[in-house]
């Protein structure tokens, strides 16, 4: 029976036709829209004449636009290192606690197993549970924790502190920067955690025998085995927290609203005021570079993941 070439490159590829839905939405729903907006970048909203540069050299030379994209880079290059930081650390905790489950159940010790088993996953819900708040929820914590009549102040002024801070609004002080680097740390820890803990049970435990029999201890075990395979996860986390990094926006705008205390301004609100006046050419050309930027942080992040893993 003879197979046609036709059938026989089906039978080769069967994904290939899973796949073709997707790419027609990214296709449909961001390329093509994004072509449109890098053609909006060279022309003028007003009178739809080519601009070359000159929206760009505005948008770079725009105060607003330099102040936005400051706090951005310190909220980012403050967060991300921290939130990695932490998440690995609750995610090796965590991990420990599975560990120890296991080796319960190998003494057939079932209430032991049960309780770190449990625990384990009581803590991994509770660590998920700010994913699940909305952010308007957010908000209002934030009101009861730091509005003038808040409970931080409430606190404060008590004892031999009373009168020396007054109702002070904390979201209309430089502490504001703080509490957002907080707010987004304490929402996304679990998130980051469960991925670093996906990573860490991928790693074969006849490694980590090995290596204690050779002598290492649990240190040298952490510097030389997980961390090097943990290369592709954190290359995950960390393309995931920066993109989760933008969502803070939201909060920050139902809080402050368009115009906030300048050390939370952030990029997203440039858009937002733009979009408003609607100035299309300079929104095109601040979303041409971000991308750009945005582009060439994760191309140099793929490349120095790739010549460590040589």
């Amino acid at each position: 029976m003879r197979v046609s070439g036709q059938h026989r490159s089906r039978k080769k590829n069967p994904g290939v036709l899973f796949l073709l839905p997707e790419l027609a939405g990214v296709l449909i729903f961001g390329l093509i829209p994004f072509a449109d907006v890098v053609r909006r970048s060279f022309f003028q909203t007003a009178n739809k004449s080519f601009a070359g540069f000159s929206n760009y050299r505005e948008v770079v030379s725009n105060q607003a636009f330099r102040l936005a994209t400051g706090n951005t880079v310190r909220f980012v290059g403050i967060c991300i290192p921290g939130l990695l930081i932490l998440s690995l650390v609750l995610a090796l905790f965590l991990q420990q606690g599975m560990l120890f489950a296991e080796k319960m159940k190998k003494q057939r010790n079932v209430s032991m197993e049960h309780f770190y088993r449990n625990g384990v996953v009581w803590l991994k819900s509770l660590y998920l549970l700010p994913m699940a708040i909305p952010a308007a929820g957010i908000v209002v914590l934030w009101k009861l924790l730091f509005d003038s009549y808040g409970l931080v102040n409430g606190v404060l002024n008590h004892g031999i502190l009373a009168g020396w801070i007054g109702a002070r609004d904390w979201m209309n002080t430089d502490a504001a920067f703080g509490v957002l680097v907080g707010s987004y740390i304490w929402k996304y820890l679990g998130y980051d955690s469960v991925l670093w803990m996906a990573g860490i049970a991928a790693i074969p435990q006849d490694i980590y025998e090995a290596a204690k029999v050779d002598g290492a201890g649990k240190w040298k075990s952490f510097l030389y085995i997980t961390l090097p395979n943990l290369g592709p996860v954190a290359f995950t986390v960390v393309v995931l927290s920066v993109l989760n990094s933008f969502k803070a926006f939201r909060e920050v705008y139902m809080v402050a609203g368009s115009y906030p205390q300048e050390n939370i301004y952030l990029l997203q609100h440039v858009f937002n005021n733009w979009f408003q006046t609607l100035s299309v050419d300079k929104m095109s050309a601040a979303s041409v570079l971000l991308a750009f930027a945005i582009a060439v942080f994760v191309w140099l992040l793929e490349r120095s993941w790739e010549r460590d893993s040589e």
